[in-house]
C-alpha cells in the first residue's frame, strides 16, 4: 500500500531516491524542531536541539534498515530502528527528575521524545501521512492539554499541595483551620530537604468535604485562601 501523501507527490517520494531522502530529512527536522520549540518555550528539560537530533537519528536508522532490506533478497529485521527507539527511551528516562518538592518532573518531555523518535522513524520509512498526522496529534496534546487538565482538576474533590509553614509548631493550628474551612487532609509527608531552612515543609493531599467549596471554589481559590494564613510561608498546588 502506497502512502496517500506519497501517492500525491509521485512515485519518487515512495522510493529511495536522493530527493525522497532529502524530503524525509527535511520533514523530520522541521517537525522535530516544532515539538522541541514547544518544550523549550516552557523551560522543560529537553529543548530544540535534543528533539531535532532524536528525530533525525530515528530517520537515519529507519533509512538504513530500508536500504539493507532493499539490498537483501531475504529482507531485514529493523534492528537499527529498534536500537534507535530504545536509545531514545533511555534518553527520555534521563529527563525524569524528582524535585525537592516531592514532585516528579519530566514525564511529558520523556514521552514527547519517544513520540518524536517514532515520527522520525515514520518519515524515514516513507510513511508521510502517519508522520504528519502523528505530529499534529502530539503538538496539540502538548499545547492544549494543560488547560484541559486544569479544567478537569478543578472539578475534582482531591488535590495535592506543597506547603511551607514558618515553624513546626504551626502544624496543629493549620490542621485545625483546614478542617474549619471544609477540607480534610488525606495524607501528609514531611519533606526533609528543607530541614536547615528554618521552615517546616510538607507534601499534603487534601479532600474537599464542604458542599459549598465543591460547588463554588476552584483549587486555585482554595490555595489563595490558605496562603493568607499568617503562619503559611508558601503553598502551591502540585501537578
Amino acid at each position: 500500500m502506497i502512502d496517500p501523501i506519497a501517492r500525491l507527490l509521485g512515485t519518487w517520494s515512495a522510493n529511495i531516491t536522493v530527493y525522497s531522502v532529502i524530503l524525509r530529512f527535511v520533514l523530520s527536522l522541521l517537525l522535530g524542531a516544532l515539538i522541541g520549540s514547544e518544550r523549550a518555550t516552557k523551560m522543560h528539560e529537553a529543548g530544540l536541539k535534543t528533539f531535532i537530533i532524536v528525530s533525525l537519528t530515528c530517520t537515519i536508522a529507519t533509512l538504513i534498515d530500508v536500504m539493507i532490506s532493499i539490498s537483501s533478497s531475504i529482507g531485514c529485521i529493523p534492528i537499527v530502528t529498534a536500537a534507535s527507539i530504545i536509545g531514545t527511551a533511555i534518553l527520555g528516562s534521563n529527563t525524569i527528575l524528582f524535585s525537592s518538592k516531592n514532585r516528579i518532573k519530566g514525564l511529558t518531555t520523556s514521552g514527547a521524545l519517544c513520540a518524536c523518535g517514532l515520527l522520525g522513524a515514520s518519515f524515514g520509512a516513507g510513511f508521510y501521512t502517519i508522520g504528519l498526522i502523528g505530529f499534529i496529534v502530539v503538538i496539540c496534546c502538548l499545547s492544549f492539554s494543560r488547560s484541559f487538565e486544569t479544567f478537569i482538576k478543578d472539578r475534582s474533590n482531591h488535590f495535592e499541595a506543597h506547603l511551607e509553614l514558618k515553624d513546626r509548631g504551626s502544624l496543629k493550628e493549620f490542621v485545625s483551620t483546614i478542617r474549619k474551612l471544609g477540607l480534610k487532609i488525606d495524607d501528609i509527608e514531611y519533606n526533609p530537604a528543607y530541614a536547615n531552612s528554618g521552615l517546616s515543609v510538607y507534601s499534603m493531599a487534601f479532600k474537599i468535604e464542604s458542599p459549598e467549596l465543591k460547588k463554588y471554589k476552584t483549587h486555585k481559590e482554595i490555595i489563595e485562601a490558605i496562603r493568607t494564613l499568617d503562619y503559611v510561608y508558601y503553598i502551591e498546588e502540585m501537578n
